[in-house]
C-alpha cells in the first residue's frame, strides 16, 4: 500500500446514533434579562475556561443543542451572575464539582467492574454509569447498589453489546497479528511520526502497511495502555499526505491543530473498517473499565465504531480531538465509542499536529 493511501486510511469512522436533545437550561430567576447573555454568548473554549475559573461552584459546561448556546452550571446566585456578566448562560444545579468528583471516586473504589463506564453528565448534574450485556447477576447488583448509594448523584443505564477495546477489523496499519487504524500525523523534533491507540502499539514494535508484512512504515517509540490509550510510531520513510484524514469518498480533510472536545459538540470519526461516521460528544473525563484494563479521562460519544477502527481519527473540521479507543455496539444498530484526547498525547510526546 502506498504511504499516501495509508495516511489517508488513518482516520476512524463512526456512524450516527441519535439521542434526545438536551433540555434547554433556563436562566435562574436571580439573573435579569437573559437576552443580553444570549446575544453575547461565549464560544466553547472560553466557556470551559469560565466554568473552570469558578472551581467547585460549577459542575461543568455543555452545548445546549436546542438553542445552540453554551451553558455553564453553577451552584449559587453569585456564580450565576458572574457567568451571565461574562456572556454565557448559567444553569443552577444542586451538586458541585466536588460532589461529582466524590461520587466518581466512590465508583472508582467500589464498582470497577469490566463492562462498565462512568462520566459526568453536566446537563443532568449527575454521573452517567453504563453497564454492558456482560454485567449480570451479582455484578449488576453491585453496580445498582453502588449507584443507589450515591443518593441521586448517579444514574445507571444498561447498554446492549459488549464493551471492548477494538483491535481487529479492516485494513490500515498492521502490527504482529493484529490490525488497527492510523490516527494523526505529528511532528516530533523535526521527524515525522503518527499517533494511534496504545492498545494497538502494545501489540508490536514494527508497523506495516499490509497484512503480509512486506512494507514497513515505522517503528514504535512509545506506548501507554491501560490507564491511557495512546502510542506513537516514527515513520521509516517520507509522508506524501501529512496532516490529512481520509473521508472515504476520495476527499481528504486537512488537520491543522488539536483541541479539547466539549459536551454537545458535533464530531466525525474516520477508520479503516467502517469509514467516515458522525456523532456528538456526550461526556468528558469518562472512566472505561475494559476487560483489558481501565482507562481514564476518555471522551464519550454516540458515534459508532467496529473492530479495526482502533486508533483512528476523531475530529471537528480541521481540529484533531481524539483517537478511537473502544466502545460497545456497531455501525448497523448504533453504539457508544470512547476516545483518547489528542492534546494529552501531544503534550506527553512533545509533538504537534502538521
Amino acid at each position: 500500500m502506498r504511504i499516501s493511501k495509508l495516511i489517508a486510511a488513518g482516520a476512524l469512522v463512526a456512524g450516527t446514533l441519535l439521542v434526545p436533545a438536551i433540555a434547554h437550561a433556563a436562566p435562574t430567576a436571580a439573573i435579569p434579562s437573559a437576552e443580553a447573555g444570549i446575544r453575547a454568548g461565549l464560544g466553547a473554549e472560553a466557556t470551559a475556561l469560565l466554568a473552570g475559573s469558578l472551581g467547585d461552584r460549577s459542575a461543568g459546561s455543555y452545548l445546549d443543542t436546542a438553542s445552540g448556546r453554551m451553558i455553564v452550571t453553577v451552584t449559587d446566585a453569585e456564580a450565576a451572575a458572574a457567568v451571565y456578566a461574562a456572556g454565557a448562560l448559567p444553569h443552577m444545579v444542586t451538586r458541585s464539582g466536588a460532589d461529582l468528583r466524590a461520587a466518581t471516586s466512590e465508583l472508582d473504589r467500589s464498582a470497577k467492574i469490566p463492562g462498565t463506564t462512568w462520566a459526568v453528565d453536566p446537563a443532568t448534574n449527575q454521573i452517567l454509569v453504563t453497564a454492558d450485556s456482560t454485567v449480570t447477576g451479582e455484578k449488576l447488583a453491585t453496580m445498582k447498589r453502588a449507584v443507589a448509594g450515591l443518593n441521586g448523584a448517579a444514574r445507571l443505564v444498561q447498554e446492549p453489546g459488549v464493551l471492548n477495546s477494538y483491535i481487529s477489523g479492516g485494513n490500515a496499519i498492521y502490527m504482529g497479528s493484529s490490525r488497527c487504524s492510523l490516527g494523526f500525523n505529528v511532528n516530533r523534533g523535526g521527524v515525522n511520526h503518527f499517533i494511534t491507540a496504545g492498545h494497538c502499539t502494545n501489540l508490536g514494535t514494527t508497523f506495516w502497511s499490509n497484512s503480509s508484512h512486506t512494507t514497513v512504515i515505522g517503528s514504535r517509540i512509545g506506548t501507554s495502555f491501560p490507564t491511557n490509550d495512546y502510542g506513537i510510531v516514527r515513520y521509516s520513510g517520507s509522508i506524501t499526505r501529512p496532516g490529512n484524514v481520509y473521508l472515504w469518498n476520495g476527499a481528504y480533510q486537512d488537520i491543522t491543530s488539536a483541541g479539547n472536545a466539549f459536551v454537545g459538540q458535533a464530531i466525525k470519526r474516520s477508520g479503516s473498517t467502517t469509514g467516515l461516521r458522525s456523532g456528538s460528544v456526550t461526556a468528558l473525563n469518562a472512566t472505561v473499565n475494559y476487560p483489558q484494563g481501565t482507562v481514564y479521562q476518555m471522551i464519550r460519544t454516540n458515534a459508532c465504531a467496529e473492530g479495526g477502527d482502533s486508533g483512528g481519527s476523531m475530529f471537528a473540521g480541521s481540529v484533531a480531538l481524539g483517537l478511537t479507543s473502544g466502545g460497545s455496539g456497531n455501525c448497523s444498530s448504533g453504539g457508544t465509542t470512547y476516545f483518547q484526547p489528542v492534546p494529552e498525547v501531544l503534550s506527553v510526546y512533545a509533538a504537534s499536529i502538521y
